[in-house]
């Protein structure tokens, strides 16, 4: 037993199994290198093709990355570990979250009179009112609203559509940096991911014509509110992604518009170019953003195929969405009030967004977000950002966990932060960015 790599077993899934319960259990945390496969196995008196195998088994559920000549280490979230983010520390203005600002969200109340037990949910799994509000809502930006269905939330939509749709190992486009949860799923779900960069028009059109060359076969993108880069796909762009598309009709194309009614900015969706949309397509939408955060309600619009395919996987699961919940989103969404929250909901964000842009513009300081709850700045030591911000009292996301290729970089959530705060957040940024200068050089 090599009890030196916390890892033991005598066959292929003895050691798999092994060396899973040693990351589970903090033994072999994130980063952690595996032994080579040669002395690992002389190691467990075994054969090299037994670790190999193994160490394949581990790669296709998520457990562990190989990197070339940096041999296999525990991927940076690992499928068996929840990677949660880090506790703000007391006294702090937390501006890491990515949540809005709980001022613009309405209450939440559940419904008088609740669904009766007795019925089958999974004959009528959506409340047909609700069902021709999401059509609305689809409708109301051009998004076709022929088909359409709900989920729990936008990544359990996501990881349902990838499990029918592709089979382990096979490539998942996702925009670089990104939504940290979704980066952690694809290589949860036994899949490879392929960076495409982004800037503030969405996906770069070069960058994702090579990740398609490279085998992707499904593309998941926000069309506005990037998280966390803060991109918003112009009119131009879609086009250019259209055209890159167009030679992959195979590919399914995922739109994750989660913050579509408070993302400042209008929608320039694939899917509303008609018969050179894309063959394959969803777009999800959530009101986590705008109606609140425990509402775990998701409206897809989508292709038939991939109607078919997401329902069928759901009956088989959890089979339908609380009609309770449902009930809720409905009062919600019919309430004048709630819409009137709403609209300043989206008016504020884009005042403040705005507002730290031009704050940090004024000490040379570049950030990016055009739409959305967020602004990611470049910087080139995100450690000593985050930790010079820490100690002017301020409270933010290292970019590490959100980016794949792309360079480093810190987000700021700025949904709750007032326009006369972004210009002492921003002079603070400064001093940070000075101080470091003067220790690294440069």
């Amino acid at each position: 037993m090599a009890t030196q790599y916390a890892i033991s077993g005598a066959t292929a899934r003895e050691i798999a199994a092994s060396a899973e319960r040693a990351v589970t259990e903090g033994r072999l945390r994130p980063g952690d290198a595996l032994p080579p496969v040669r002395t690992l196995a002389d190691g467990l008196g075994v054969s090299p093709g037994t670790v190999a195998a193994a160490y394949k088994e581990l790669r296709r559920r998520g457990i562990v990355v190989t990197r070339g000549r940096g041999g296999t280490v525990v991927a940076s979230a690992p499928s068996v570990a929840s990677r949660r983010p880090p506790r703000v520390p007391e006294g702090l203005r937390d501006l890491a979250g990515g949540h809005p600002d709980p001022a613009f969200l309405p209450d939440l109340v559940p419904p008088g009179r609740l669904s009766p037990g007795a019925r089958s949910h999974r004959a009528s799994p959506r409340l047909p009112q609700l069902e021709e509000l999401a059509r609305a809502w689809f409708r109301r930006d051009g998004v076709p609203d022929g088909q359409v269905t709900f989920a729990h939330g936008a990544l359990d939509c996501v990881a349902r559509l990838l499990s029918v749709e592709l089979r382990p190992g096979d490539a998942v486009a996702v925009e670089d940096p990104g939504f940290h949860h979704l980066l952690d799923l694809v290589p949860a779900l036994g899949l490879r991911t392929a960076a495409v960069a982004v800037d503030d028009e969405g996906m770069r059109p070069e960058a994702l014509r090579s990740a398609l060359r490279a085998g992707a076969r499904a593309v998941v993108l926000c069309p506005r509110a990037q998280n966390p880069y803060g991109s918003r796909v112009s009119e131009a762009r879609r086009e250019e992604l259209l055209a890159v598309l167009a030679g992959s009709p195979e590919v399914l194309v995922v739109e994750d518009d989660h913050s579509a009614d408070t993302a400042g900015g209008p929608l320039h969706s694939l899917t509303t170019a008609g018969a050179r949309g894309p063959g394959r397509w969803a777009q999800i939408r959530t009101v986590s953003k705008h109606l609140g955060t425990d509402l775990r309600w998701t409206a897809m619009a989508c292709d038939p195929v991939t109607l078919a395919r997401h329902d069928g996987r759901m009956l088989l699961t959890s089979g339908w969405v609380s009609h309770v919940l449902q009930e809720t989103v409905v009062r919600l969404m019919t309430d004048p009030a709630t819409a009137e929250l709403v609209a300043a909901a989206g008016t504020a964000y884009t005042e403040r967004r705005e507002a730290l842009i031009a704050a940090l513009a004024e000490h040379g300081i570049t950030g990016a977000a055009v739409s959305g709850l967020n602004v990611w700045v470049p910087v080139r030591d995100e450690a000593a950002v985050v930790n010079g911000l820490r100690s002017q009292g301020w409270w933010v996301a290292g970019g590490s966990r959100f980016r794949i290729g792309a360079g480093p970089g810190v987000r700021i959530t700025v949904a709750d932060l007032r326009v006369p705060e972004a210009a002492v957040l921003a002079a603070d940024f400064g001093r940070v960015l000075a101080d470091s200068a003067s220790t690294y050089g440069g």
